[in-house]
């Protein structure tokens, strides 16, 4: 029985095939569904046709598009260009450079630019040899190309050409014969010093993880803990906020320690002002007088001779007579904000603990994430409390002194023959010494004391110029005492060896050594080698390591590896200024602070004072602060600075890189090695006698 039909798509019949579909349910409907016939098919197809040069034509249109937006986008990067180089011309001119720094150095003029004209030399001698290479590979000097003779369009003259030649087959002679064994053994020492650095990193990083895995932590005896507590027992503490010229950050430190949790019979302040600014001198004493009317123990002392710096003012704190009252002596700089029971949670571990000298709190940062650079350094300091000085701590009880946000025994710094100015390191100096008389130290990653990191990078640099040449002169200095110290071998080695050796001179050589100048350099000399683990996979895995601390900074693991790299240029300077007494090593200047600490928690203890107190202690201040704001406003409209060694570093990393990149285009490489009887003069003309065959073969 046929079944009527239905036209589901218009008016008209349509002549296809019929195929029907029965359903036995007969509360279904049934369709029939026909085939296309002969007619849909050409209508179909005038429409793709038309559907088709409608489709080229937007096409057409789409590729104009795109064409005009990159011509526009090559017009703007060649005037931004153009825009970048009169920029760096005109600050060239007016002397906005790392060498015409307009803070005052003791360093000598020659010796600042003489580590600068080195890197220049390597610059323009991987710029010469680039061109050189350049000029070959257009001449055919290459394996991997399938048609050579193709190569021979681009070469000058029959003469030219033999003369070019000759100069490039010495260049490979003496590339092969002289250039390449030194460099690859200095490439090896280089890889020797980074596998020792890295294993001693990698058991850093193993003992923090056991630390963490059996929850070890210094704990304070029950007792010491009651004393405070129930028993009413403080101690003496002489509380030291050693400053200069720092007048950003003068009134949240001064507010910290005032308001610190312990009897003010118990507690001394002391304002050590090494201000040469008579407004700064006139702010700080003020601030001084405040909290003195507000029931404070604190007094303000100046030196008049300011030699020594920050260890010739902590020395002047210590001479008073009264000092012989005190017990311990707190150290905070003038950025520092302890919390108030930060007192609480250091003196306790001195009890009962007479061998114990130091306690040092971890430093937190209220601006850490104010930019690209402070999340960086955050990245290394916390590396450092965190690893270094915790695992330093707990397994051998010593580290370096870190100048603040910490709590010494007097006793401890008596002993050890007090502060000394004879480098840029006095914290790392006293402890040093402290250790050698047998004191041990007791570091407490929980207590955290905040403070604020450098934000621009020229203070970073110089404080970082200060913090590896002085351990240097500080390792001449105390290399004899170690020797003669009555202490185990063990700590012998540990402190000349892993302490000032490893990570204070062979860390710094060898980052700026291998990565900023052999790497370059065996892009020029192929002969000399780097394995792909040394380059990539090892770096790659202590950046892992130094970033495990602040997982939040994985992102930046990338630029925290090239912002290292950057830095050694610094280190490496700073390490050899040290090492050999140079001029800069020592130079000291304070770390330019900008004051976001005032902006957290210290906000509620200044609130404190009372409206009458500020209006008598300022009437005569508005005109001073006002002036201060105004020069912090002109020092904010400062041109950023041009730093010359790490541009000119740069630029060697990237002529090196497009001398790779030739190379992985088929250039020059010698991949063979000939019989080992072979001598090197017999070496070097084998290559290139293999060389020769292969280029001039048709």
């Amino acid at each position: 029985m046929a079944l009527p039909s239905f036209n589901w798509w218009g008016k008209g019949s349509h002549k296809g095939t019929p195929v029907v579909v029965t359903m036995e349910n007969p509360n279904w409907s049934m369709v029939e569904l026909e085939a296309p016939s002969e007619s849909d098919f050409q209508t179909s197809t005038v429409t793709q046709e038309k559907a088709r040069g409608k489709n080229a034509k937007q096409l057409t249109w789409v590729l104009l598009l795109k064409a005009h937006r990159a011509a526009g986008c090559l017009t703007s990067v060649a005037s931004t260009l153009f825009s970048l180089g009169s920029t760096i011309r005109r600050r060239v001119i007016s002397g906005q450079t790392d060498n015409n720094d307009s803070t005052p150095s003791t360093e000598n003029k020659t010796v600042k630019t003489r580590f600068y004209n080195c890197i220049k030399a390597f610059l323009w001698l991987s710029l010469l040899l680039l061109g050189f290479e350049i000029a070959a590979y257009f001449k055919g000097w290459h394996f991997g190309a399938p048609k050579l003779q193709l190569q021979y369009i681009f070469t000058a003259p029959f003469g030219v050409r033999d003369l070019f030649d000759g100069l490039y087959t010495r260049w490979v002679l003496i590339r092969v014969g002289y250039l390449a064994p030194p460099l690859q053994f200095l490439a090896n020492v280089c890889i020797i010093l980074f596998i020792v650095q890295s294993l001693d990193r990698l058991v850093l990083c193993l003992g923090c993880f056991w630390i963490r895995f059996k929850k070890i932590k210094p704990i304070p005896k029950q007792d010491a803990i009651v004393d405070l507590e129930e028993n009413g027992f403080f101690p003496t503490v002489l509380v030291q906020i050693p400053m200069c010229n720092e007048k950003e950050v003068y009134q949240q430190s001064i507010a910290a320690v005032c308001n610190l949790d312990w009897p003010k019979s118990k507690i001394l302040i002391q304002v050590l002002d090494d201000s040469d600014e008579p407004t700064t001198q006139l702010l700080i004493k003020e601030e001084v007088h405040k909290w003195q009317q507000d029931g404070a123990r604190i007094v303000y002392r100046h030196r008049v001779i300011r030699d020594g710096y920050k260890a010739g003012n902590l020395k002047s704190g210590m001479s008073y007579s009264y000092v012989k009252e005190y017990e311990f002596v707190a150290i905070f700089d003038a950025d520092f904000q302890p919390a108030p029971d930060f007192l609480k949670r250091t003196i306790p571990h001195f009890k009962d603990n007479e061998d114990v000298g130091l306690v040092q709190a971890r430093w937190s940062f209220v601006n850490k994430d104010e930019n690209l650079l402070t999340r960086l350094q955050n990245v290394n300091l916390s590396f450092h409390f965190e690893v270094e000085q915790q695992v330093n701590g707990v397994f051998i009880n010593f580290f370096g002194f870190n100048g603040t946000a910490g709590v010494w025994r007097i006793k401890a710094l008596e002993e050890s023959g007090g502060w000394l100015e004879r480098t840029t390191v006095e914290d790392m100096d006293i402890a040093v010494r402290a250790h050698l008389h047998g004191w041990k130290f007791v570091f407490l990653n929980d207590v955290e004391c905040q403070c604020e990191l450098p934000e621009s990078y020229e203070a970073y640099r110089k404080q970082q110029h200060r913090w590896h040449s002085g351990p240097m002169q500080l390792f001449r200095l105390c290399l004899p005492d170690i020797i003669r110290a009555k202490i185990s071998m063990w700590k012998k080695f540990n402190m000349i060896f892993l302490f000032f050796l490893l990570r204070k001179l062979i860390l710094p050589f060898y980052s700026f050594t291998l990565f900023c100048i052999i790497l370059p350099m065996t892009m020029f000399i192929p002969e000399a080698e780097l394995p792909a683990w040394v380059v990539c996979y090892i770096p790659a895995t202590m950046s892992f390591l130094n970033i495990l601390p602040t997982p939040k900074s994985f992102p930046f693991i990338v630029p925290y590896l090239l912002f290292e790299n950057t830095m050694s240029v610094t280190k490496f300077n700073a390490m050899i200024s040290g090492l050999f007494q140079l001029g800069s090593a020592y130079e000291w200047v304070v770390t330019k602070k900008s004051g976001r600490s005032s902006e957290g928690d210290l906000v509620s203890l200044v609130e404190k004072e009372t409206k009458q107190q500020r209006e008598e202690s300022e009437p005569n201040l508005d005109e001073t602060k006002t002036d201060i704001l105004r020069e912090q406003k002109s020092r904010q409209k400062k041109h950023n600075r041009m730093y010359t060694k790490e541009l000119a570093l740069a630029f060697l990393l990237l002529t090196a890189s497009a001398r790779s990149l030739l190379s992985a285009q088929g250039g020059l490489e010698l991949g063979w090695l000939p019989n080992e009887n072979f001598g090197r003069r017999g070496l070097a003309e084998s290559s290139v006698h293999c060389l020769l065959s292969s280029r001039f073969r048709f």
